[in-house]
């Protein structure tokens, strides 16, 4: 266990060069993160959820409590890895999708590697037919919460006009370190089948997002929003690019605008979160409001995005070489850690 204590301050050196001379100034640096950590379910029948279909609970009673374990030590690793190279430091927020309920989520911070970081938990039940929710965890002495908030995506399926029961978006606004930041979790709608035939369920996840953006910014125009999740889409896809009108450019970035750092890793260095049928897909993303993007550095603004795919994450023969080295397979417990990748964004603010 990495023996820091939650309350260090981690400064950051970047150099700067002007006209006249190289000018070293000295940063905070913290890690935004988010992961879907692939059917987080405990070892317990929810007669209220459709949790019998989980993975683990198909697996013989006998040996679940120890998969169960073995998924939350691995999900904490990850947790733990986050962006610690550069920061000495596990995020100070981080979202996750694929999760049972409240109890995996206190199982999981109060594993041994994340337990001296004490992490709040964010989290409410959704109405998913697979019992799956969002959650947001956060460091409680870099983050204070200050409102939070659960929004229902109601959608229908266009032949049988039957309701779309999926998840729902997580609203949290909150001080990290004096700075009030607006962060929503999403798992929007899957590809079920087919890309095309799915897609109105995302254009509508996109349409929810875009409203609760446009609410945040009619109250403050400046307003520091992050999105981030497991949107099912690509970041070239409609509900990106029309829906929530993301940029790839900063120097296009309005001021209401939304800025998407992985567009570019997606389509000029052809990089993913997840992969199927031999293809990579860049589902989990990060994105931000323009503030984000200013070039004082009085309060946090956005550094680097990244995509965390560690050797330890990835197959590392047979087929599906490279690509993320999931939890479950042909109906067993591989030991491996989730179908996703994780993301992450720091945040950088200057220190006098």
């Amino acid at each position: 266990m990495k023996n820091i204590r939650h309350s260090l301050i981690i400064i950051f050196v970047l150099a700067f060069i002007s006209i006249n001379a190289q000018e070293k100034k000295k940063y905070k640096i913290h890690t935004v993160a988010f992961y879907n950590v692939e059917n987080l379910f405990d070892t317990i029948n929810d007669t209220t959820k459709y949790d019998e279909a989980s993975p683990i609970m198909e697996m013989n009673a006998s040996i679940r409590a120890e998969v169960y374990e073995k998924k939350v030590k691995n999900m904490a690793k990850v947790v733990s890895d986050i962006g610690y190279d550069d920061t000495n430091n596990t995020p100070v927020i981080i979202g996750v999708s694929e999760v049972e309920n409240r109890q995996v989520l206190v199982d999981l911070v109060n594993d041994s590697q994340l337990l001296n970081k004490d992490y709040g938990i964010i989290h409410f039940d959704s109405p998913d037919k697979r019992g799956i929710d969002v959650a947001l965890l956060y460091q409680k002495s870099l983050f204070k919460p200050i409102e939070t908030s659960s929004h229902e995506l109601l959608i229908y399926d266009d032949s049988s006009r039957k309701r779309v029961y999926t998840r729902d978006q997580l609203l949290v606004s909150g001080e990290l370190e004096g700075d009030l930041i607006h962060v929503i979790v999403n798992h929007w709608p899957s590809r079920s089948g087919g890309e095309a035939r799915s897609r109105f369920k995302r254009v509508a996840a996109g349409k929810l997002n875009k409203r609760i953006i446009d609410s945040l910014q009619s109250i403050d125009p400046y307003a520091k929003i992050i999105t981030m999740g497991d949107f099912n889409d690509n970041p070239t896809n409609d509900s990106m690019k029309k829906e929530l009108k993301t940029e790839s450019d900063k120097e296009r970035v309005k001021l209401k605008g939304i800025y998407n750092p992985y567009e570019d890793q997606f389509k000029k260095m052809g990089l993913g979160t997840t992969g199927y049928r031999d293809s990579w897909s860049l589902f989990d993303m990060i994105l931000f409001t323009q503030p984000f993007l200013e070039k004082d550095y009085s309060s946090f603004r956005f550094y680097k995005a990244g995509i965390f795919n560690k050797s330890y994450l990835t197959n590392k023969e047979g087929r599906f070489k490279g690509y993320p080295f999931r939890s479950y397979d042909y109906g067993g417990f591989s030991g491996g850690y989730s179908d996703h990748f994780p993301v992450y964004i720091y945040l950088i603010k200057e220190v006098e």
